[in-house]
């Protein structure tokens, strides 16, 4: 059924022992004239090369050194490349290298940045050859696998709206950098370009499914082994087990009970708050969010280059319902977006820039000790706060998948100071994790107020990086450039306009 299936991307996996290597293998050998079959890590290719032998025995040569195959076949030979992208980086080694098939083995661990990259380059020029991707793997056993459940959601998110069968085609396509799924794939235009849709599936692969196996007592095997990977190896199960990292800041069963809390908190009462993480240059999405109490309310992401109309307009509809205050990350661009929003927002509403790359508090906790001794940053210091809210079921409303994904993907350590800090941007991009702005969204939203001192500090340019509106120049253009008036002075025109040059 795998090897039939027309989709363009198809998953195949689930259980152990259910053939998976050899699907892969076998498209290789009899469907595509040009292939490569991934792992992560190159040592775990030495399975696939030894199976490879066993198939192809006599028929084709292994080039020991280069990890090509050439297997003699109807038409010419087939060739079989075997790849390895341990780190993050490596997937640049592979960048514009043509293969018909592209074929992952053990997927959930690869990143989903090494997936979307390494698909990038099918192509063939022959005309009766297929393009495809096929993956196999089990179910993953920490959160650096868990893009797969989102990828696949359909198939294997339990809590997906419009589930799939297996085998079933679903149709997807990339619309302002977010996967969208759409009706067919039929061409349609978006924005002055035609889109062309392709095409998911999962199949699960089950130990029943391989009588070879089954002859030989292997179930014995996977039923000797430890819970949850017992019931993930034997059934396939993808809806249990995520081992958490010791060093994940938000576990998988808090953000699990955040995500099924909503109904219960819907009388909660409490102010009317919301944050803006605002993208730098080169980042993807301006994300905005609203809470009240504990709830999440609403989120909402813009990947435009100048986002305050769109921040101002998400903002619009709880005006009139008395927001009380917006939080901006003011380090980098988002102090001149702050200044923006306080120039454009009621006075009824307070702008609070909140510099996360600034010291802690001052704030001292039960056992004396205050936050500069135990943070690195400000940034740990409200990361740390929005773990011990989950950790309380203090968060409710969690619907979207990227944002969880996002959240357990944090990490955080002790440093030489035993103080707090959370992982850099740039070590999480290594990991393959992108910028977590939806998380960071979050962090800002639930952020404690901190005393006035922290917030008059900030406007009165004292905190890195942060001007009031008086004192403010743009610094970003020729002097013949600059306006001439403080900010405050200025048409809201002429601040948007200069806002987005200094998007970028």
């Amino acid at each position: 059924m795998a090897m039939e299936s027309q989709a363009d991307e198809l998953f195949y996996g689930g259980a152990a022992g259910g053939g998976k290597t050899d699907l892969l293998l076998g498209l290789a050998v009899t469907q595509h004239w040009r292939s490569i079959i991934f792992r992560r890590e190159y040592p775990q290719l030495k399975g696939i090369i030894d199976r490879s032998r066993e198939i192809i025995g006599p028929h084709g040569r292994l080039n020991e050194q280069s990890g090509v195959w050439r297997v003699d076949g109807p038409g010419g030979p087939r060739v079989i490349e075997l790849g390895s992208v341990p780190h993050e980086k490596d997937k640049d080694r592979y960048q514009g290298r043509p293969h018909a098939l592209k074929a992952f083995d053990e997927i959930t661990h690869f990143t989903e940045s090494q997936y979307r990259f390494l698909i990038g380059w099918k192509r063939t020029t022959n005309p009766q050859e297929r393009v495809r991707v096929v993956s196999a793997g089990n179910p993953p056993t920490d959160s650096e696998g868990e893009w797969v459940i989102r990828y696949w959601g359909p198939w294997l998110d339990e809590s997906h709206p419009n589930p799939a069968e297996p085998g079933e085609l679903r149709w997807f396509a990339v619309l302002d950098g977010k996967d969208v799924e759409v009706e067919s794939g039929e061409p349609f235009d978006h924005k002055g370009e035609t889109v062309y849709p392709l095409s998911r599936t999962f199949i699960p692969a089950r130990l029943a499914d391989n009588p070879y196996l089954t002859r030989t007592g292997y179930v014995s095997t996977l039923q000797g082994m430890e819970e949850p990977l017992r019931t993930q190896m034997l059934y396939g199960d993808f809806s249990i087990g995520l081992q958490a990292d010791a060093r994940q800041l938000i576990q998988r069963p808090w953000l699990i009970a955040a995500k099924a809390r909503p109904a219960q908190w819907s009388e909660r009462g409490g102010e009317l708050e919301a944050a803006v993480d605002v993208a730098g240059p080169g980042e993807a999405e301006t994300v905005v969010g609203v809470r009240q109490g504990p709830r999440l309310l609403e989120m909402s992401a813009h990947n435009d280059a100048d986002a305050t109309k769109p921040v101002l307009a998400a903002l619009q509809p709880w005006l009139h319902k008395g927001l009380k205050r917006v939080k901006v990350d003011s380090a980098g661009i988002g102090h001149y977006f702050a200044l923006y929003l306080r120039e454009h927002l009621p006075a009824s509403v307070e702008v609070v820039p909140i510099n996360v790359g600034s010291k802690p508090s001052d704030t001292v906790d039960k056992d004396g000790k205050t936050a500069d001794e135990r943070f690195a940053n400000l940034k740990a210091e409200l990361y740390w706060s929005l773990r011990k809210r989950f950790q309380d079921g203090d968060v409710a409303g969690l619907t979207d998948p990227l944002m969880m994904s996002q959240l357990a993907s944090i990490r955080y350590a002790h440093n030489h100071r035993n103080q707090v800090a959370i992982e850099s941007k740039d070590d999480a991009v290594k990991r393959g994790i992108k910028s977590p702005d939806r998380a960071e969204m979050l962090m800002l939203l639930f952020a404690p107020m901190l005393g006035e001192q922290m917030l008059t500090q900030a406007w009165q340019g004292q905190a890195a990086n942060v001007l009031t509106p008086d004192e403010m120049r743009m610094p970003w253009n020729a002097p013949s450039e600059r306006p001439g008036a403080p900010w405050a002075a200025q048409s809201a025109d002429k601040q948007s306009d200069w806002l987005g040059k200094a998007t970028w």
